[in-house]
């Protein structure tokens, strides 16, 4: 199956349900204006709609999970960018369609996890830390061969450039998720993440910023913005959501903790190999310093991060479960949106 074809079944099941385009055109209504223009039948034939779409992305329709998931997207635009006119962020009847696709998206997460093994982990912070690693390094996600078989030898330029397409929805927005993350928090996990960010900063150099130097790779590609979103499949989008879900509600903060320490772990091996990619094929270095920059920052961000995040963290019961809930999302997550890349593998 080429990506190709798969774009074209996630696309198509959009058609069939056509609530995730009904929604996207009340976005651009002012909060004010589009919660006094439906009435109570209307809200809640859309709530019906929506739970519908839910359903059958539970029950395994890739039209339907790629709808949940773009319609997810969409609105989690209203609060991730600076509009040029009113929106509909903060509106009732957006908050409503919101909390049924992040719960059943959630629920789909929770239920791929495996029985019991949040109840597994170890009681103590360094021995609960050591089992998290672990359980990186025996999950199929881990060194996956996408990364180390078919990008580091295969991939051509088109292959790299469909790639950095799909991890734009974490990589070039990872300062803003920082930012989301941090606040409430205080001491050593503060601290943590502020370095984290302003590192993502450049450290005060506006030509480093993390943000800036990725979105180079699209100048090399000549990605304009209109063709990101139409060219990103439904895992790619859930990578997206899932972080923007963890990051904006407090309540989630240690399934954030878990999410994006495990994204900063993993990224250093993960990136040797785009790197090796991209110099194999002769592309501009100006693409790559994203890359080349984060295979040192992030080894050393994941040991900060799992010293002063997550083994502090640990030493509530309550936050030990949720931090390895939130890896184990990450994982899972990862591993699908990887293997849905492997049929370009044996294409090649």
């Amino acid at each position: 199956m080429s990506t190709g074809a798969h774009l074209l079944d996630q696309k198509t099941g959009v058609e069939v349900y056509p609530v995730v385009e009904e929604i996207s055109s009340l976005l651009n209504r002012s909060a004010q204006d589009l919660d006094a223009s439906l009435t109570t039948g209307e809200r809640a034939d859309l709530r019906k709609a929506v739970s519908e779409l839910n359903a059958q992305s539970t029950a395994g329709d890739q039209g339907a999970f790629y709808g949940q998931q773009l319609l997810l997207s969409r609105i989690y635009g209203l609060s991730t960018q600076l509009p040029e006119a009113p929106t509909a962020e903060g509106s009732v009847v957006v908050q409503e369609v919101l909390r049924l696709l992040e719960q059943a998206t959630m629920a789909t997460e929770d239920a791929m996890l495996e029985p019991g093994i949040l109840d597994a982990a170890p009681t103590e912070p360094s021995p609960f830390l050591s089992w998290l690693k672990k359980l990186a390094r025996e999950h199929r996600v881990y060194k996956h061969p996408y990364y180390r078989e078919f990008i580091r030898h295969q991939a051509t330029e088109d292959d790299l450039r469909n790639y950095v397409i799909q991890e734009s929805v974490v990589d070039g927005r990872f300062d803003d998720l920082l930012a989301m993350m941090q606040v409430g928090t205080s001491g050593a996990a503060k601290m943590e993440i502020a370095e984290n960010f302003w590192d993502e900063m450049g450290n005060g150099d506006p030509s480093q910023v993390h943000t800036h130097l990725f979105n180079q790779i699209f100048r090399v590609f000549d990605i304009p913005a209109d063709e990101l979103e139409r060219s990103l499949t439904a895992n790619a989008l859930l990578s997206g959501n899932l972080a923007v879900l963890l990051c904006r509600y407090r309540q989630l903060y240690p399934e954030a903790v878990g999410f994006l320490g495990m994204t900063e772990w993993l990224a250093p091996d993960r990136f040797v190999q785009v790197v090796h990619a991209w110099e194999r094929l002769g592309l501009p270095d100006v693409g790559i310093v994203y890359h080349k920059l984060h295979i040192t920052i992030d080894s050393r961000h994941a040991a900060g991060w799992f010293h002063n995040v997550v083994v502090p963290a640990a030493e509530s019961e309550r936050m030990r479960r949720a931090i390895a809930r939130g890896t184990l999302w990450r994982l899972n997550s990862s591993a699908r949106y990887l293997d849905e890349r492997m049929p370009d593998l044996a294409a090649h």
